[in-house]
């Protein structure tokens, strides 16, 4: 018996080679995230996302955008609306888009080192596509890519040591750039996502965690981007969202008063994960993050 199947499965072998045409698999990869985001939704991606989505949905909506982790992955059928209030990001999304062999010009002229990195990170580029290379440069070579700046919004993060990454990723560059064809990009306030929203629609929100927790490393820089007040106005925004009829999903520090402000919006789960972020060993470990939903 295991004669004949060894010689049915050669049989079909050949009958696949001679009829069967090729499969270019380089034209179905998806894209991964090009950027390293501090607060990146990987792991939420590996330990399930799949048990929190709508069977279906109309147009996806990503105002936190950052590294954009589950746009990437879902790939949206429909329409998507993607924003963040970080201009410099929304640039490099845009170019990306629009300029990707330009931008990747412009990386390929980029040499890895601590003197480079420190000339890099001053410099003033002219033209958008430089800007954006910048942008990805100093993500993929800086200290565990933290996007900080100073109080004249200057980057302002150490180099990251790591002098055989690859800066340019250019394959995945361009199926990034595939992935953002036709997609709206924009640079603006959360808020502004009801302006689209409708019926049947998926809403993500990552905002910057305010609210410690078990020692969130990064906390006091997040007040400054991401106060308690706009925590409450984040809430505000997702009773809209509902109100519209569309699904939202909201991540976000697992903390009592979190608790408390979406006490009745929703349904609130706790999922542990563990964080390597930062350089100390206290802000490393196993965390409570929570997932808000009315899905």
């Amino acid at each position: 018996m295991n004669e004949e199947n060894d010689y049915f499965g050669a049989v079909l072998k050949k009958i696949n080679a001679k009829f069967c045409m090729p499969v270019d698999l380089s034209e179905k990869k998806a894209p991964h995230p090009f950027l390293r985001w501090t607060g990146s939704k990987n792991w939420l991606i590996k330990d399930g996302i799949q048990n929190y989505l709508p069977k279906k949905f109309n147009n996806y909506h990503e105002p936190f955008l950052g590294g954009a982790t589950l746009f990437f992955y879902l790939s949206p059928s429909k329409k998507s609306f993607l924003s963040d209030l970080n201009e410099e990001l929304i640039l490099t999304y845009t170019q990306l888009r629009d300029n990707v062999e330009e931008v990747i010009g412009s990386l390929k002229r980029l040499r890895n080192s601590e003197s480079e990195y420190y000339r890099i990170r001053k410099s003033k580029p002219k033209t958008d596509h430089s800007k954006a290379a910048k942008f990805i440069f100093l993500n993929r070579t800086s200290f565990n890519g933290i996007y900080r700046v100073n109080s004249k919004g200057e980057y302002n993060v150490p180099y990251g040591k790591r002098p055989n990454v690859d800066t340019i990723t250019k394959d995945n560059l361009r199926q990034v750039s595939n992935a953002l064809r036709g997609i709206n990009i924009n640079h603006s306030d959360f808020e502004n996502v009801l302006r689209n929203v409708d019926r049947g629609d998926l809403v993500f929100l990552d905002p910057p965690y305010t609210i410690t927790h078990e020692n969130n490393g990064f906390i006091e820089y997040n007040k400054k981007l991401f106060s308690w007040e706009d925590q409450e106005r984040l809430a505000r925004t997702v009773i809209e969202i509902d109100k519209h009829g569309a699904y939202f999903i909201l991540t976000n520090a697992c903390h009592y008063t979190i608790n408390n402000l979406y006490n009745g919006i929703g349904n609130i789960f706790k999922l542990e994960r563990y964080s390597k972020v930062g350089g100390r060993n206290k802000t490393r470990g196993m965390f409570n993050e929570l997932i808000i939903t009315n899905v």
